[in-house]
């Protein structure tokens, strides 16, 4: 990035207590509830609440789940 785009970022730590990173997680239901069960597994996520229900996804025949760390 350029110093001009470097200068419209908000400054490092500027984000507000309730801003939380995401994790996407798209592709068929299968693979969706796998990716689940491998980030519990692998203890990425400490419980499966972490992640929203699985829902349809904006794609034809794909699914979604966001885990919210």
């Amino acid at each position: 990035m350029t110093t001009e785009f470097n200068e419209l970022l908000p400054p490092f730590g500027d984000k507000s207590p309730t801003d939380k990173s995401q994790i996407w997680i798209i592709g068929t239901r299968e693979q969706v509830l796998h990716t689940i069960n491998e980030f519990y597994v692998k203890r990425i996520a400490n419980d499966r609440v972490k992640f929203t229900p699985i829902i349809p996804a904006p794609f034809e025949g794909k699914y979604m789940s966001v885990l919210v760390r």
